[in-house]
């Protein structure tokens, strides 16, 4: 991999980083929130929030928003632009999905 690559992957990254990490401290999201998102073009993307910063969604044992206990969890959701949610490029080669996923999920 270029040191271009390394380095344009690594802002990518941060700026994903930075884009969820607005929403850390959220009260859980009200149905009247969610629809609004969706509204908004936005899309459910399973795999792409860091952990305590997803929107709902975070598997057995946990009650929704910001509960993910780690990053890129699977099972736990987070809101993107429509259309996006595949593109969304990770750690080691992943994306997120439309569809929860069983990596990186919690024993």
């Amino acid at each position: 991999m270029s040191t271009k690559t390394t380095v344009s992957t690594a802002i990518l990254a941060g700026a994903v980083a930075t884009a969820l990490s607005s929403f850390a401290y959220s009260a859980p999201l009200t149905e009247a929130e969610a629809k609004a998102a969706v509204a908004a073009g936005k899309e459910k993307c399973y795999g792409v929030a860091l952990r305590g910063q997803n929107d709902c969604a975070a598997g057995p044992g946990t009650t929704c928003q910001g509960t993910s206990t780690v990053d890129f969890q699977g099972n736990a959701w987070k809101f993107v632009m429509g259309g996006t949610c595949a593109k969304v490029e990770l750690p080691g080669g992943r994306t997120g999905s439309p569809t929860p996923l069983t990596r990186d999920v919690p024993a």
